[in-house]
């Protein structure tokens, strides 16, 4: 696994929060649901320097602190043309917009936006809702030749099999708490379609949302039935990290 690293460290913020640092130290923020996050160790909270941030879709625990972190660091905010668009309204000036099947250099790492089925909203201060565009992934690639994919939220797809055979990711950051997502069972199937050797399972605390009966022991049993058992399952806590 430290080879594979290459010198990127990657940190569990909690729910579907990854901080990822380059080997070159560029800091990113995938989904920074920050503030109001249940899980994340306190000492986490204070972000510090960063570079960029990912944005998968709308909802409250994945755009979170996008926006006033943005503002106290300088970060990029990349998001989908509709959260991009939000953002902007909300005085961020470092916004960019990425959509599905777009690649962009940002700093040192490459970003491939790829497709999730989810649904995607903001709400608004009053508690009303707006269109938040399409939920998204990522492959982010670094420098090293690491390649993250973070399949945001979503539900199985026959087509992550093109994300497997297109951008070849080392590594899966998978969704498994299930009613809102994908679940365990659906997430050993994802491993099988991407060809990934290593997963993170995500989106699963209950401390989060009550909803999730997802673990990453389900997930485990769910590999070894596929005939999958040489996969790793990294079962990460919140403030746990992979480094090389």
């Amino acid at each position: 696994m430290e080879e594979l690293l290459g010198g990127v460290r990657i940190t569990y913020l909690g729910h579907s929060a990854f901080r990822l640092t380059t080997p070159g130290d560029e800091q990113i923020i995938v989904d920074p649901f920050i503030s109001d996050n249940p899980v994340i160790p306190e000492e986490l909270k204070e972000i510090g320097e960063l570079d960029t941030i990912l944005v998968t879709h709308g909802h409250f625990d994945h755009l979170g602190d996008a926006a006033d972190l943005s503002k106290e660091t300088g970060a990029k905010v990349v998001a989908n043309f509709e959260v991009f668009s939000y953002l902007q309204g909300q005085g961020v000036e470092n916004a960019e917009p990425i959509q599905k099947g777009g690649t962009a250099e940002i700093g040192g790492v490459k970003v491939t936006a790829t497709n999730a089925f989810h649904s995607s909203s903001i709400q608004t201060e009053d508690g009303s809702l707006i269109y938040g565009g399409e939920p998204m992934g990522y492959v982010i690639e670094f420098e090293s030749g690491l390649k993250v994919y973070h399949a945001g939220d979503t539900a199985l797809f026959g087509d992550m099999s093109l994300i497997g055979s297109l951008y070849g990711p080392d590594l899966a950051l998978l969704p498994i708490g299930d009613r809102l997502t994908m679940g365990p069972l659906e997430a050993a199937h994802a491993v099988r379609l991407l060809g990934v050797s290593h997963v993170v399972p995500m989106h699963y605390d209950p401390n989060v949302l009550p909803f999730f009966t997802g673990t990453p022991e389900k997930l485990e049993e769910h590999l070894s039935t596929l005939g999958l058992d040489g996969v790793q399952v990294h079962a990460m806590k919140p403030g746990d990290r992979l480094s090389s």
